[in-house]
């Protein structure tokens, strides 16, 4: 006797929620084009304030996606950031998750 067949869930049914929110997303798609960035230069692409940066960078780093490093030059602290192998995956993922539903919906 055969199973009855499952629905096809949703395509955001997958969709990793640490990437998909806005903020997460833009500091995601400005880092999956360069290296590493300083937190001001992040700060300023982003347009969000400190706290809230703050708050969304420690977010990505404790799910692996970024990678934060401290350190000083002179005496001045400099923060920068980078996405981690595993950031760069889940962005992709969620890309590609992303991309046959925004491609349902056409022009």
């Amino acid at each position: 006797m055969s199973e009855p067949s499952q629905p096809h869930a949703h395509p955001l049914s997958d969709i990793d929620r640490v990437v998909h929110a806005p903020a997460r997303l833009i500091i995601l798609s400005q880092l999956y084009v360069i290296e590493s960035a300083d937190f001001l230069f992040i700060q300023q692409q982003t347009g969000l304030t400190q706290g809230n940066l703050s708050s969304h960078m420690s977010n990505l780093e404790a799910a692996g996606y970024v990678a934060i490093e401290k350190s000083f030059v002179g005496k001045r602290p400099r923060t920068l950031l980078r996405l981690t192998d595993s950031g760069r995956k889940a962005f992709q993922t969620y890309v590609a998750n992303m991309r046959p539903l925004l491609d349902v919906l056409g022009d």
